[in-house]
This record gives C-alpha cells, structure tokens and sequence, in this order.
C-alpha cells in the first residue's frame, strides 16, 4: 500500500496554548539596553523634520560606533561620519583620547574603595531589575493580550500577539502609565519565545513631566525589530518612530527616525575598568 502525506504546513498547526507560551516569553523579557549591553556595534540614525502634512522638511544621517559604558554611565558613542561627512582621522583620535583618560580617571577613583563600588553596582543592578520586574508585572496587568496566529519574519516562525489596554486598569508604575495608552501587536518567536518585533501606537494622549509639560499626541507609533546575531543571542536589528509632540504650551514638534544595528561584536569592561576589544567573529 502506497501512502502520501502531505506536510503540515505552519498555518496549518494548532496555535500553542496562550498562557503556557506567555509564561515562557516571561522568562525572556528584557530591554534593547540589556540585550546590547555586552556587545559594540555600528549604529546608523537618520532623523527628519516633519511639516503638518508628514512632509521631510530636514533630514539628518549619523553613523556611530556604539561601546558598552562604565559601571553606572551611559554608552560612549564615536561618531564616524555627520551627513555624509567622515570625521577626520584627528577628531577621532582627539575623542579615543578623552575616553582614554574617562576610563583612567573612573578606574582612580574605583580603586580608593573597591569594596563599596562593588556594593553601589550590586545595588543599582538590584534596582534596575526590581523596576523591570515590576513594568513587566504592570504590562500583563494592562494589556489584554490576544493570540492572533502565525506569520513568518526572515525565515523564523513567529506567533503574533494583540496588546489592548484593559479599561479601568490603574498602574503602579511610570511605565505602565504609558501603557495604558498604547496599543499594539507584538511577534514572538515560536521555537524560542523571543521578542522578535513590537509595533505600537499611541491611541490617546501621553502626558510627561519634563519640567515643561510636553504631550505626545495620539497617533504616534513606535517599532523595533530584532534579528539572531551569530546563531546565539536575539539582538536589535531597527528600530523607528513618527512622532507628533507638543511642548509646554505653544511648541508643537513633529519627528521620524529610523535606527538599523549593524557589525555587532561582543564587547566589555573587566574588573579593573580597562576596555576589553571586540572579539573576532
């Protein structure tokens, strides 16, 4: 007896169970700033002015290598070129000297009282993963979150979910009062419950306190985008925003930008605060 079977097709498989999938991406939340944070990478940020109409009125391009920072600071950027424009080899050098000296200076200082540096960066990891915990918490509160089905993103598999505030919902964090104004769609990774990309939408007006008041309009949208980086770790790959803002009373500002990650390499400071170079891949 012949027997043909015909392959089931990713459209055509069940959907997995809901919860039992939102339990395992749980355990792999975790922000572009985390994922990045081992590693270097090229970064190229094209920024434009808006006119009413969506129009380009201005566009700039920046392309930077980005480095992991010291303990407690934010990144080193070393801008490569301004619009085009390569910055000259003695601009270059003029900056790698000044980071030179940063990191010199900040290792100084570390070393009068290692011991208490080493309990300030345990405390502040402490915190900063107490705050994630608690807007991861704060977003399951939030949104109503709806399998919608399968779609295919640069050959992986990935199941699409809708993020919906749930009326009434009060949050307990600053992020979760950004939430409560957003909607969404988020695509997960089947094999490896990854966030593999997020787009979102602002479907109300989001108040921030910045000494002068400034309200992001309903409208705007976010996303971003990762892709695996040398078969191991799911990093950023693009991010973007179209923005229509007003600050303080008067000033109205409308903004797009767009974010691609490019040659990641694995990059760190050691205990002693010198910088470690990339490794070759």
């Amino acid at each position: 007896m012949l027997c043909l079977v015909t392959p089931v097709t990713a459209a055509q498989r069940p959907l997995p169970d809901q919860q039992q999938f939102l339990d395992e991406i749980r355990k792999r939340l975790d922000t572009n700033d985390q994922r990045q944070s081992g590693y270097m990478y090229v970064d190229t940020r094209r920024e434009r002015k808006l006119d009413k109409a969506g129009r380009t009125t201005n566009e700039s391009v920046k392309v930077l290598e980005s480095y992991p920072g010291l303990p407690g600071e934010q990144r080193w950027e070393r801008v490569l070129s301004v619009d085009g424009r390569a910055v000259s080899a003695a601009e270059l050098e003029k900056g790698d000297r000044e980071r030179r000296k940063h990191v010199e200076d900040y290792a100084r200082k570390a070393a009068k009282d290692p011991a208490a540096e080493r309990e300030k960066q345990m405390r502040d990891r402490a915190r900063e993963q107490r705050e994630r915990t608690e807007s991861i918490d704060d977003a399951l509160r939030i949104f109503q979150i709806r399998m919608l089905g399968r779609e295919t993103i640069d050959g992986h598999d990935t199941i699409v979910f809708s993020l919906t505030p749930r009326p009434g919902v009060k949050p307990r964090t600053r992020a979760g009062g950004i939430m409560r104004n957003v909607s969404g769609r988020a695509w997960i990774s089947e094999s490896e419950y990854e966030l593999v990309r997020l787009d979102v939408q602002t479907i109300d007006t989001v108040s921030f306190g910045l000494g002068v008041l400034a309200r992001l309009h309903k409208g705007s949208q976010a996303s971003f985008q990762r892709r695996k980086v040398n078969g191991e770790a799911w990093l950023p790959a693009t991010a973007s925003y179209t923005i229509s803002a007003r600050l303080g009373l008067v000033a109205v500002f409308r903004r797009a930008a767009t974010f691609e990650y490019s040659n990641y390499k694995k990059f760190g400071v050691d205990s002693s605060y010198r910088v470690t170079p990339p490794i070759a891949r």
